[in-house]
């Protein structure tokens, strides 16, 4: 896999820091994503960002079928021409945030696998996107910075818990399977990798009594982590009932904590204390 970075000159390419590309060229390292994936005969893998196909090709070995979205045009057609012998891969062009998957598990009639070596700068976005999508799939296998991966375990009361971590936790058993140092990637980031798998939960870690208002309340709270609940909620542009403290209180909320020194439970508590609010 050395030879990455011979190919990439044999195109005429260099890697694009418009898409955060980093290639992956430790084969060890690419073998151990593989294993920690667990694809089987019977999967259908949607690989986010293949680059030149390494991890493709090794996958479609493995899988029944191999969904690969690459969103550089120029990689796009490298890959396909490449994986042409090789039925059991799909090429598509296009942005990963903006895919309806909807019609891939419609199609392939099972949920997808996802294994993908994650662009640095849509990380956070498309793990939020893949959590608001989860019944698409089945796991995520994905390697992302170390950072993102510390926020995604965090637990209340520290500096990385927010928004992902409770998501994340809320929907799916999660693990941070390994760690990659920088000299495993083309060019070499300036900071470590991570490699976590998810497995979603078939129903919530909590009870939910509507999803959409607790994401509000979350993000409501957060987008003011350093006021406290009273104040965050206030400044949070939600509709939210009179007696905003007394509802507080009935679910045994000190008002003035802050955001990230709630529970999971603790946000749920609060977000079905404030639910009974008209919603725009």
């Amino acid at each position: 896999m050395i030879s990455i970075r011979k190919e990439l000159a044999e195109y005429g390419l260099t890697p694009r820091k418009r898409w955060g590309q980093h290639f992956l060229v430790d084969r060890n390292i690419l073998n151990k994503v593989i294993r920690t994936a667990r694809v089987g005969k019977e999967d259908v893998v949607l690989e986010v960002g293949p680059g030149l196909g390494e991890m493709t090709l090794a996958l479609a070995r493995q899988a029944k079928q191999v969904i690969a979205v690459e969103i550089d045009p120029k990689l796009t057609e490298i890959l396909k021409t490449k994986v042409a012998d090789t039925p059991n891969i799909e090429v598509m062009k296009g942005d990963i945030l903006k895919i309806d998957f909807n019609p891939l598990f419609q199609r392939e009639r099972q949920p997808l696998k996802v294994v993908a070596n994650l662009p640095y700068q849509i990380s956070t976005p498309l793990l939020f996107h893949f959590v608001e999508m989860k019944e698409f799939f089945s796991t995520l296998t994905l390697m992302l910075q170390k950072e993102v991966a510390d926020r995604m375990v965090a637990c209340p009361g520290s500096k990385n818990y927010g928004p992902l971590s409770i998501f994340i936790q809320l929907f799916s058993n999660l693990s941070i399977c390994f760690y990659i140092q920088p000299s495993a990637f083309f060019p070499t980031p300036k900071v470590k990798s991570a490699v976590v798998r998810m497995v979603f939960r078939e129903k919530p870690m909590v009870k939910l009594e509507n999803e959409r208002w607790f994401r509000k309340v979350v993000k409501g709270c957060f987008s003011y982590r350093r006021k406290t609940l009273l104040n965050a909620l206030k400044h949070s542009g939600l509709p939210l009932p009179s007696g905003l403290e007394h509802r507080m209180e009935e679910v045994g909320i000190d008002s003035s904590r802050r955001p990230e020194t709630l529970t999971i439970q603790e946000f749920v508590n609060l977000s079905e204390s404030l639910r009974n609010v008209p919603m725009s």
